[in-house]
């Protein structure tokens, strides 16, 4: 083909009549087929006189040679990087430059830098030359040829570091500092230490030159700001010394008005991500006071006259309902307060914050209050624990204060605020329902109809308050249901409808068996929202999915009746409506039905795991990113035609231009969702599930590559779950098949935990993977530890969550930084405090003891008297559950253990003192002969203890622990004064597990020494009174007591009898009816 015909077929695509373009579509695809249709394209991208013909022959060469590169002969190849690049230095038109650059990009990945010396030539010419075009086209070229292959350059990191020095001082061309910029943020992952110094001389410059871009172009200034948050999150530490100026930097930006909202958006953003990966460097250097001086007054900042902030309108928009959502200042400087919180220490945070949150909430202006209680909102995320310990009542007040504010604005943020601490701050915060219950059903009920946005603030505080009520909602249900059914029952609007559907599974979740006599008034409205086919509807159809999942939760039994026509529900609608909302909303009705149906839920599996599969497996709402943004606005026309889209064969796609993917987040939320019910459904249907699982296990452990963190974390715990169910099966169904099937599965998911906990950057991920492996360890047991070499890998990986050495974006130069730490912090290593005892319990005593030495250094040091409260019983409640799970491996341990149990069971705080007595306890029990040269003392500090402690649940693990001394005994014979002293003290009030261990001393005594049983035989009598009737109480210690009184009854009649007359009439028939001695 001759350059002029394609030419011309080009010029016809260009023209403004669909009916040509379309002729011309069908022309070029023909000639396209034409072996010399390549020549005839370099042809023209190197001489045709129309620029926009250049570009076009650019796009599709490159198009070409990305997939039939290695079918041209070594002389074609030679000759058209030859001809790239010349055309390359010959360009002057900006858009055509790009194409070509895009263009030397594919070749130079097909080709590499030794195969191409004269591509490097060509950068080290014109990156060099005085001439600022040439350097800027070189700078283009070297930008997205580093982007195109960032290892490759690894070896010439110093000379390109050397370049950037040189150009990012070029303030007065701005396209030489945009593509600087873009290159350090491709090579920024890839530095090393010996990089460090060359980086650490470029940060004033890279601070300068993206200050001349927000002066020129605020778009390619937002963009060229990721150069610092990858700097930030580098292995090396290189911002760490210039924090100060880059801190400066941002806070100016933050709080310039003058600035478009997107700039001061993107530098807030920026702050967050130095504080998630710098927070201690911030504290170090007495950074975090000048910060919170800058985030209060743009928090507090007014709208313009006559506006409202986007989430005090009167919209329609469910999360802007809500609280913190907008692409607002305002909004992202909460949110680093919300970081701030997150991931530095409220004993450091608290101080600073406080007063200038008092002087907020005391102000004139209603927008300093609502940004005080924002702050409480937020705080209460990342300090909670603080907050529950030793601040709720004065904030909690405040917060109600805030709810009679005369501003609404004041009263939607107190709102959103009391949602958050309902959510954060249990289960203290449930103490003050006698208090808060009367003030939301008030404010409810003040909501004037109509305003629904209103209305859902009103509803998110309820709803978040009362879920976690548990039997305390009973006194306000009446009132609680009148109200929700009654806007089912009247006409509304549909938003305030959904708003009643949700809050009625908020009640049921907490209100349990006592909704039964609303339960079929629930159901009426839920049919008939349910099978609405109207289109506004349709959002409240959703909710009404939502709740009947958890109605199947909360009342069980009057449901399950109903399990089969709610399956063939769920399925009509996944059938009839696609929307990732619903499907969602129904695989949780799935999984909550499969607990009621079992494997009863087989007939329904095929349906429900297609559907499933589908949605794992979709790749809807993901949109490709193209990345254009090498082209400097400046500069740019971005005139490129959307007409050459469909120019290409599908086998002649190419994504190499595809930067990333956006998704749209009701999608990520379905594959959240999917893979949470799966997990539930495998568990719950066990072997009916088999069939499915091996197509189901591979799309969910494909997820773990996903970039959005709640669909690893989710695919994490379905992995987990999915070997709970396969060792379910091999227990209910035992074959070589199913045993083969979990061996499999353990032995992919145990190292994919591994390699999470080392390699992934946010700490929710890895807490759900610890939490996933403790699930695993406790319910699959020795298979988990089966290949060889397992146990040493998950202790010494265990052992670096202690150390603190995963999870830590930025790099680890930080950590020399000693004092507190985060609540954030503190629970990623309670996560590892969890596995450790399970790990112990599964591997065995005498395998474990060698690496349990190797923890308790880790763990003996968070028991220092300078360690915090959170420290110390973090680690105490680690060491005693570890105990257990050692037997009687842990008499090598006694030496160590006992002086620090000793001393945190005088502890001034309960948890801790509660921690280390069960510790104490158990030790005695399992110790051997070691712990038993110390029962005197034991007792010396135990009884007493028992005589004097006030807090419910440090009392009853006093018992435990006497029930347990008692059983360690040599003698075998329990001391009759602490017998008398234990039994005397029960029955226990909070910590009901504890009833297990004293059922174990029924047993005991009833084995060894049924005689003693006469001495205390009244109070044997008045404790089985007080429990028999109880069905928190387990049977077998009931059963163990029954059998004590059962002998005293036969063998002691008297003694027997004499007690009997001391309780109660009524209670002394019941007992006789049980021993059958009426």
């Amino acid at each position: 083909m001759e350059p002029a015909g394609l030419q011309q077929i080009l010029l016809e695509l260009l023209l403004p009549d669909t009916e040509r373009i379309r002729q011309a579509t069908e022309q070029l695809q023909t000639a396209l087929r034409d072996p010399a249709a390549l020549p005839a394209l370099c042809d023209l991208l190197a001489s045709a006189v129309n620029p926009q013909i250049r570009q076009f022959a650019a796009l599709l060469t490159r198009r070409r040679l990305s997939t039939r590169w290695r079918q041209l002969g070594s002389e074609h190849r030679e000759s058209l990087k030859s001809l790239v690049l010349t055309a390359l230095q010959r360009e002057t038109e900006h858009n055509v430059s790009l194409s070509l650059v895009q263009l030397a990009a594919t070749i130079f990945r097909k080709e590499g830098l030794e195969a191409w010396p004269q591509l490097m030539q060509l950068l080290q010419h014109s990156t060099h030359s005085p001439h600022v075009p040439e350097r800027e086209m070189g700078l283009l070229l070297l930008s997205v040829v580093v982007t195109s292959q960032p290892e490759a350059f690894q070896r010439h990191h110093r000379e390109l570091l050397q370049l950037l020095n040189e150009t990012l001082g070029e303030v007065g061309s701005p396209g030489l500092l945009f593509y600087s910029l873009r290159t350090l943020t491709t090579m920024a992952p890839y530095l090393s230490t010996d990089d460090v110094p060359l980086t650490r001389m470029l940060v004033p410059k890279l601070i300068m030159a993206i200050q001349t871009l927000i002066l020129v172009d605020e778009v390619k200034a937002c963009e060229a700001m990721e150069a610092l948050d990858e700097l930030l999150e580098s292995e090396v530490p290189i911002i760490t010394s210039h924090l100060s100026e880059v801190l400066t930097f941002y806070l100016e930006v933050a709080r310039n008005v003058a600035l478009s909202d997107a700039v001061r958006v993107r530098i807030l953003c920026c702050l967050s991500f130095l504080v998630k990966v710098k927070s201690k460097a911030l504290l170090k250097n007495r950074l975090l006071s000048p910060l919170l001086h800058t985030l209060f007054p743009i928090m507090a900042a007014e709208p313009p006259l006559g506006q409202l902030d986007p989430e005090d309108q009167d919209s329609e928009d469910e999360e802007l309902e809500i609280g913190l959502v907008g692409e607002t200042p305002k909004h992202f400087a909460v949110q680093v307060v919300d970081m701030l919180a997150l991931h530095l220490p409220p004993e450091k945070l608290c101080p600073l914050l406080m007063p200038m949150l008092e002087a907020a909430l005391q102000s004139e202006s209603p927008y300093q209050r609502k940004a005080g209680l924002l702050v409480l909102a937020v705080l209460s995320d990342g300090a909670g624990d603080h907050i529950r310990k030793r601040l709720l009542p004065p904030l909690l007040q405040i917060v109600c204060k805030g709810l009679e504010d005369p501003s609404q604005v004041v009263r939607n943020a107190a709102l959103f605020a009391l949602g958050q601490f309902s959510e954060n701050l249990q289960p203290h915060i449930s103490n003050y329902s006698g208090e808060m219950m009367p003030l939301l059903l008030a404010y409810l009920k003040s909501v004037p109809t109509g305003h629904t946005h209103h209305l859902a603030k009103a509803c998110y505080a309820l709803e978040n308050f009362v879920e976690n009520l548990g039997s305390e909602v009973q006194p306000y249900l009446p009132e609680l249901m009148e109200c929700m059914l009654q806007t089912l029952r009247n006409p509304s609007t549909p938003r305030a409808k959904e708003l009643a559907v949700s809050a009625l599974g908020a009640i049921a979740t907490a209100a349990q068996a006592s909704l039964l006599p609303y339960f079929s008034t629930i159901m009426e409205h839920l049919r008939e929202l349910l099978v609405t086919g109207h289109e506004d509807l349709q959002p409240v159809r959703i909710q009404s999915l939502e709740t009947l999942g958890v109605l199947a939760r909360a009342v069980a039994e009057p449901m399950r009746p109903l399990a089969e026509e709610c399956c063939q529900l769920g399925l009509g609608l996944c059938e009839q409506v696609d929307d990732p909302d619903l499907r969602r909303c129904t695989y949780s009705l799935f999984a909550a039905l499969s607990g009621l149906m079992g494997e009863g839920l087989a007939l329904y599996l095929p349906q429900i795991t297609t559907l499933m599969l589908l949605s794992l497996r979709s790749t809807e709402g993901i949109v490709p990113q193209y990345d254009n943004s090498s082209s400097f606005l400046l500069f740019d026309d971005e005139s490129n035609g959307e007409e050459e889209e469909e120019l290409m064969d599908e086998d002649e796609e190419d994504d190499s231009e595809i930067s990333g993917y956006s998704v749209e987040n009701a999608f990520f939320d379905e594959k959240e969702d999917t893979c949470t019910a799966l997990g539930e459904i495998a568990v719950n249907t066990s072997v009916a599930f088999l069939p499915y699982m091996e197509s189901i296990f591979e799309e969910v452990f494909k997820l773990l590559e996903c970039p959005h963190l709640n669909v690893r974390k989710a695919a994490h715990e379905a992995l987990g779950q999915f070997c709970c169910a396969l060792h379910k099966a091999c227990q209910s169904c035992p074959s070589k098949a199913n045993t083969a099937a979990l061996q499999a599965a353990l032995a992919r998911v145990v190292p994919s935990y591994m390699q999470a906990v080392y390699r992934e950057r946010e700490r929710q991920v890895v807490m759900a993977v610890l939490e996933a492996l403790t699930g695993v360890l406790r319910n699959c047991g020795t298979f988990t530890l089966q290949p060889p070499g397992c146990l040493a890998d998950l202790c010494n990986m265990l052992k670096a969550v202690l150390q603190r050495k995963v999870s830590r974006p930025g790099g680890l130069q930080d950590e020399e930084v000693a004092g507190p730490q985060a609540e954030y912090d503190a629970m990623l290593l309670e996560h590892a405090g969890e596995a450790i005892p399970a790990l112990a319990a599964v591997a065995g005593g005498d395998a474990f003891a060698p690496f349990f030495a190797g923890f308790l250094p880790l763990l003996l040091c968070k028991t220092k008297h300078s360690c915090t409260v959170a420290e110390k019983s973090f680690a105490v409640g680690t060491l005693a559950e570890t105990i257990q799970g050692l037997g009687a491996a842990s008499a090598h341990f006694v030496s160590r253990l006992l002086p620090v149990l000793l001393s945190a069971a005088r502890e001034a705080d309960p948890e801790v003192r509660s921690n280390a007595i069960f510790g104490l306890g158990v030790l005695a029990e399992h110790g051997g002969r070691p712990a038993q040269e110390h029962l005197p003392k034991l007792l010396g500090l135990l009884l007493p203890l028992l005589a004097r402690e006030r807090h419910d649940r440090v009392y009853d693990n006093i018992c435990g622990a006497l029930a347990r001394l008692l059983m360690a005994s040599p003698t075998r014979k329990p001391e009759p004064q602490v017998l008398a002293a234990l039994l005397h003290a029960l029955p226990l009030k909070e910590d009901l597990e504890e009833w297990v261990t004293i059922g174990h001393l029924f047993s005991f005594l009833y084995q060894s020494s049924p005689d003693q049983a006469v001495d205390v035989a009244p109070e044997l009598l008045r404790i089985f009174s007080l429990i028999q009737a109880d069905s928190k109480i387990p049977p077998d210690t009931k059963a163990a007591l029954l059998l004590l009184l059962t002998f005293l009854a036969k063998q002691h009649i008297d003694s027997f009898h004499s007690a009997l007359g001391l309780l109660p009439g009524d209670k002394a028939q019941e007992l006789q009816a049980i021993l059958g001695l009426t």
